[in-house]
C-alpha cells in the first residue's frame, strides 16, 4: 500500500485530481481508469507494467518462429520470394522483368552485369512457368533440405542457378534473354540422382524424369532454355557428389573447402568473355 493518509490514498497517484478506489496489484498505488492495464489478476499501473516488460523474456516475431519450426524453411523462403517477384512482374510489367533477366551479353565487358546470372532465377515468363517450377522445387526441396541441411541445400540451389546461367552464356545466343529457376531445379535433380545412386537407392524413376525434362527442352516452339537445364544439371551432380563423398563428420572441413573451390571456379568461368 502507498501509506498515504486520509483521502489522499483515494486519488490516482499520476492524476491527483481523479478519485479512484482501484489499486495496482503489484505496488498497491491508487490508479484511475486511464492508468490501468488489465493483468492476470486485477490491474497494473504504468510503472509496474514497464518493469514487467523490461524483465520479460524476448520473443521472436511469429513469422520467424514458424520458419524455424518447419523442416524446410529455405525451400519455403525461396518459393515465397519467387512468387513475390512474379507478382511484381505482373504488376510492373516487362520493364521490371528486364531488370532481372539474363543474357550472354550481360557477361561481356561492354555491358557487364554479373548479378543477373542469379536474379534471372527469380523471374519467370508465365504463371504456368512459375507454378510448375515452384511445385517441382517444393517436391525436391523438402527431400534435399531435410537430407542435406539448410546451408548445404542453399549452396546447392545457388550454385546450380549460377551454373544454369553459365550454360546460357556458353551455349545460347547472347542476345536472347532467359528467365526461370529451371537451371537451379535441374541442379536439385542432378544432386538427388547422384546421392541416390551413391547410397544405393533406386534412382530409375528420377533418371527417367530428368531425361523427359531434358528432351522437352529441345522440342521446337516451346522456347525452353535447355542450356540452363544442362548447366544446372551438371553443377548439381558435382555438388551432390561432393556432399555424398564427404558426408562423414571428420570430412566437414574438406567438404566446405571443395564447395568453396567449386563456387569460385564457377565465378571465374563466368568472366570468361573478358579473356577472349
Amino acid at each position: 500500500m502507498t501509506g498515504l493518509p486520509g483521502t489522499a490514498a483515494n486519488f490516482c497517484y499520476r492524476h491527483p485530481g481523479r478519485q479512484s478506489y482501484i489499486l495496482c496489484q503489484r505496488c498497491g498505488r491508487t490508479i484511475c481508469p486511464d492508468c490501468q492495464t488489465q493483468g492476470a489478476v486485477g490491474v497494473i499501473c504504468p510503472e509496474c507494467m514497464n518493469e514487467q516488460r523490461r524483465h520479460a523474456p524476448r520473443t521472436k516475431p511469429a513469422i520467424l518462429t514458424r520458419l524455424k519450426s518447419t523442416s524446410h524453411p529455405v525451400t519455403t523462403v525461396i518459393i515465397a520470394v519467387t512468387l513475390a517477384i512474379y507478382l511484381l512482374q505482373f504488376i510492373l510489367g516487362a520493364g521490371f522483368t528486364s531488370l532481372l533477366w539474363y543474357a550472354g551479353v550481360y557477361s561481356s565487358p561492354g555491358s557487364f552485369e554479373p548479378w543477373r546470372m542469379l536474379t534471372s532465377v527469380l523471374v519467370h515468363g508465365s504463371i504456368f512457368h512459375v507454378l510448375l517450377n515452384m511445385y517441382t522445387l517444393w517436391i525436391f526441396g523438402q527431400i534435399l533440405e531435410g537430407m542435406l541441411g539448410r546451408g548445404r541445400f542453399l549452396a546447392l540451389y545457388v550454385l546450380s542457378g549460377l551454373a544454369g546461367s553459365l550454360g546460357v552464356l556458353f551455349l545460347s545466343d547472347p542476345r536472347i534473354p532467359v528467365v526461370g529457376a529451371s537451371g537451379a531445379i535441374f541442379g536439385l535433380m542432378g544432386a538427388f540422382l547422384i546421392i541416390q545412386r551413391r547410397l544405393g537407392g533406386n534412382a530409375t524413376q528420377l533418371l527417367i524424369l530428368v531425361g523427359i525434362n531434358l528432351v522437352i527442352g529441345f522440342l521446337p516452339g516451346l522456347n525452353v532454355a535447355w542450356q540452363a537445364h544442362v548447366g544446372g544439371l551438371i553443377a548439381g551432380a558435382v555438388v551432390g557428389l561432393i556432399f555424398v563423398q564427404t558426408r562423414r563428420i571428420k570430412q566437414q572441413r574438406l567438404q566446405t573447402v571443395l564447395i568453396t573451390v567449386f563456387g569460385a571456379f564457377l565465378v571465374v568461368v563466368s568472366g570468361a568473355m573478358f579473356l577472349t
